[in-house]
């Protein structure tokens, strides 16, 4: 089996729940993050929500300066929380990508994958 397949219908699924909701902003570039003032914030960071619906999980979000278009998805492991957390990168440049990936790895308690959008979709997403 492939390391990661991709799927078409994955990355369909999260542009909705990216267009339902709203962006708000946590942090700008260059912000301090509250509980480590040693790591900066390379760009936007936040979630998308509903500012009607307090109680709806939030989905973390890095947002770059290119656009609207989630181009890629991370997987954080973080032994100090014991949790897994997924945030969402739109239109970030791969610059971008990269400063956010060192941001993210600073430390020893939590290390990152990335996932790039794919437009494949592979025989066994095709429900029949």
């Amino acid at each position: 089996m492939n390391e990661f397949q991709n799927n078409a219908y994955f990355w369909q699924k999260i542009d909705t729940l990216v267009l339902s909701g709203d962006f708000i902003a946590t942090a700008q570039p260059g912000d301090q993050h509250p509980d480590y003032p040693n790591l900066v914030f390379p760009c936007a960071y936040g979630y998308i929500g509903s500012l009607n619906d307090e109680e709806a999980p939030a989905i973390h979000v890095f947002k770059g300066k290119n656009g609207s278009e989630v181009n890629a998805v991370i997987l954080a492991a973080d032994i100090l929380n014991k949790s897994m957390d997924v945030k969402l990168l739109i239109g970030c440049s791969s610059s971008e990508e990269d400063e956010i990936l060192r941001f993210l790895n600073q430390t020893e308690f939590q290390k990152t994958v990335i996932m790039h959008r794919g437009y494949d979709v592979p025989d066994w997403a095709v429900s029949e």
